[in-house]
Formats: C-alpha cells, structure tokens, sequence
C-alpha cells in the first residue's frame, strides 16, 4: 500500500460527467467490456462524451447495439462480441483489435451465481472476473504499449475484504461451494491484478488501478436474495453514473497520468479497510505485492493447463 494516500477533488456523490468536465480524449481509443447495461453503460457514456472512440466490448449484441444508439455518437462507438467466459471469444477478440488502445476499462462481471464452471472446468466467478479480464488485458498488452501512454482499470469490490485468495483452490474443487466468497475472492484477485500488472508494465507506460464502484442496484446483484443481504451492512446504493465515477476517473482524470498500481473507491485512493468502517477500504491481502505476483502465476498456468488439454 502506498503511504501518501492520492485525493481528488471528487467524492461518492460525483457522477462520470463530473469527472469528465473538461477532459479532453480526442484520438483516444477506449474498451469497456460488459458496457450493454449498468455502470459500463454510464462509462462508456462518458468516455465517448470527451471524444474517445470507444468499443463497447459485450456478450449480448443486441443490447450493445441499443447502448450505442442512446448514447447516440455512431461515429464513436462501435460494438464487438465479448464473453469473458470463453476463452475462444476472447482470442477472436484479441486477434481482431488492430492498432493503439489508449484505455481498458474490464468492467464486466458476474456476482454471487450458483456453482456453475467454464469448459475447463474454472469456477465461473474467478474465470469470469479475473481469468477472462487476464486473458484479455494480457492479449492486448502490444496494443496498450503502442499508445505510448495508456491505462488499464480493474472492477473490483468491497466484497474481496473477507475473501484472501486461497491459491490452493481458486476454483473451489476441495472446498464446499460458497457463491459469496467466491464472488468475494475473485474481485481480490482482481485487486491484485493492478498491482502485478502495473509493476510489469509501468516501463511500456501503461498504468493499471483498481476500482471500487461501490453499490449500485444493477442487474449484476440479479442472483442476491434477500437472506444475503440481512448477513450485509447497509448499503448506501448509488446511481449508475455515480458508480461510474471512480472508473472513469481512474481511466481519464488527467491528474492520475503515471499513477499505477492503486485501490481506488469514491474517486479516492482508498484507506486500509478497517473493521469499524465494513463497507470502506482495502484489504492489506489485495494489495499484497507477493500474492500478486503468485496470482500472475497461478493465471499463466491454469491457461497453459487449458491450452495443452
């Protein structure tokens, strides 16, 4: 965790067209992936609104394609098949992004489902959230170089303070199934991600940070039931486009050129979580810079595991 904690002029109240005000991206290409609804919309919304092109990167097409009509600059915007699930998706992905990519937002994800696991046998939630966003983020490495100065920004949640990764089963096969701690443990892993990846590509110019939205009643809960939210503090929800805010911050605020490698909540670098603030914080296991790296580690080898079966 870096001592000098990073403010803003921003807090949980500002929307993505807060932060935006005055940013100019023109030339700039952007990615946000799962940007057909929720927060990714708002973020692509206000992206697009400071003159990036921005790909709005979804499973479902159709609503892709209605997002860039109420966002309304066609010129700007254009929409590619994307299912972190999927390993072949994400190639196809890779393999068609030609040229710089200024900004990737990996946005999408999924949240508390029932046991469910990919073709290679991954926990969804972890292969979602953290091995597809990896896969993809990795893939697009050369393209993130050649911008000469770019940012990468990483969903995470306040969920990954009760949930240290546990390497010895990231896919849940010796453990009972628990959806929340998965959920929970995947968006450490996420955490870590910024860390690692940052430390790696600081010298391409490419900046990597992670970004707590906060609550925001979206379809990404669609699976929480009203039994798991009486074991949860209350939460304080935010709009879409204040849960926007610290991820278009972090992917556009001028100011934060050259920072990398941070936990951001509320368009602030957060505070170490503290047990009488529940809902505030970083966990010191998600900015570990050790399991960071293992984590890079224990990525590269369940995707060479996959690719030689």
């Amino acid at each position: 965790m870096t001592a000098t904690r990073l403010t803003t002029p921003f807090n949980a109240r500002s929307t993505a067209s807060d932060v935006v005000a005055g940013v100019d991206l023109s030339g700039q290409r952007a990615v946000v992936t799962g940007a057909s609804s929720g927060i990714g919309v708002e973020t692509a919304r206000a992206l697009a609104s400071a003159g990036a092109e921005v790909t709005l990167a979804v499973r479902d097409i159709r609503a892709g394609e209605r997002t860039a009509q109420d966002i309304g600059d066609s010129a700007s915007i254009r929409v590619v098949p994307l299912d972190l699930s999927d390993q072949r998706s994400i190639a196809a992905f890779v393999a068609a992004w030609a040229g710089p990519l200024h900004i990737l937002v990996n946005n999408a994800g999924v949240s508390a489902t029932p046991e469910a696991r990919t073709p290679e046998g991954w926990e969804l939630q972890f292969a979602t959230n953290h091995l597809g966003h990896f896969t993809l983020t990795t893939g697009l490495h050369r393209a993130l170089a050649a911008a000469g100065r770019a940012r990468v920004v990483s969903l995470s949640s306040i969920a990954h303070v009760q949930a240290p990764m546990v390497f010895e089963d990231v896919n849940f096969r010796t453990r009972p199934y628990d959806r929340l701690l998965a959920y929970g443990e995947s968006k450490t892993a996420t955490a870590l991600f910024a860390v690692e990846a940052n430390r790696r590509w600081a010298n391409d110019g490419i900046t990597v940070n992670a970004a707590n939205p906060g609550a925001v009643a979206t379809n990404l809960g669609r699976h929480l039931t009203e039994e798991d939210y009486a074991g949860l503090p209350a939460f304080d929800f935010k709009t879409p486009e204040q849960g926007a805010a610290t991820s278009v911050l972090l992917a556009a605020w001028p100011q934060l050129d050259g920072v990398g490698g941070r936990y951001f909540e509320d368009c602030n670098q957060a505070a170490r979580h503290r047990p009488e603030t529940p809902l505030q914080g970083v966990a010191d296991h998600a900015t570990d810079p050790a399991s960071a790296a293992r984590l890079w580690q224990v990525s590269l080898d369940l995707l060479a595991d996959a690719g030689r079966a």
